[in-house]
């Protein structure tokens, strides 16, 4: 997809924003920018803001105060949908007798054709087996959903997320529940993913622990942004230190 150039170059640019649940503030004055390449961390102990913070750039919420931009227009005035992909959290979470395949389930991202257009069905079979591909699990095509280990269905989750070529992924605690092996396949997926395909990604989580070496740069959050930078500062810096220090099961992985 083809944004408007922003003059920063920012593709995401979180400005003063500022929200709460009533009387209960849970953001106060968060500023940062994503850029493209960026594998960003957004981490944070549990209740920090941080699911608040995504479903603000996503349009799902409005800010109290200050604003998003995307690629330099107002978050309200985008409109191109499709550029940004969107993993919830538990998406993996469901019936497990779901009757519907691999295939049908990327292809629930995407428009459907007009009845006798051939060739929109030709892209859109084009569109679904690449997606497949990227992530590893055209071999499974037909297979049900509900058949699949928690790793396959995530990448096909992946897969129904990127069918429509997006600039920016935005993925929301995508690892909870999976084993460490699984993990580690999932962050070389998403390292693929940033390196090959050029989409930026976001990752939510509130466990330092999948922030491994294939992340370039963190948001830390606990209502305010307490860090911004890269992964190798964050990892010498004194916020771990602190969050440590405070008895959050925070683990980094550098290696």
């Amino acid at each position: 997809m083809d944004w408007p150039a922003a003059e920063d170059s920012a593709l995401i640019s979180v400005e003063n924003v500022s929200f709460s649940y009533g009387s209960q503030p849970v953001l106060r004055d968060i500023t940062f920018r994503i850029h493209p390449g960026d594998f960003l961390a957004i981490i944070g102990p549990n209740g920090s803001g941080k699911t608040t913070l995504l479903k603000i750039i996503l349009g799902l919420l409005r800010p109290e105060r200050g604003r998003v931009l995307i690629s330099g227009q107002n978050r309200e005035d985008f409109a191109d949908g499709p550029a940004i992909g969107y993993v919830p959290q538990k998406a993996t979470h469901f019936d497990p007798l779901f009757p519907a395949s691999a295939r049908e389930v990327v292809a629930m991202a995407l428009r459907a054709p007009r009845p006798g257009n051939r060739d929109a069905r030709r892209e859109e079979e084009t569109a679904i087996r690449r997606a497949l591909q990227v992530v590893g699990m055209d071999e499974f095509e037909n297979r049900r959903i509900g058949r699949m280990s928690g790793g396959q269905q995530q990448r096909i989750f992946i897969a129904r997320a990127i069918v429509n070529r997006p600039r920016i992924l935005f993925l929301d605690e995508p690892t909870t529940g999976v084993d460490a092996e699984t993990q580690s396949h999932f962050y070389e997926l998403l390292d693929h993913l940033v390196k090959d395909e050029g989409i930026t990604i976001v990752l939510i989580t509130h466990d330092i622990g999948i922030v491994d070496r294939h992340i370039s740069r963190v948001a830390c959050l606990n209502e305010r942004l307490v860090y911004h930078g890269s992964h190798a500062e964050f990892c010498r810096s004194d916020t771990l230190k602190d969050m440590l220090a405070g008895g959050h099961h925070l683990i980094s992985h550098q290696h």
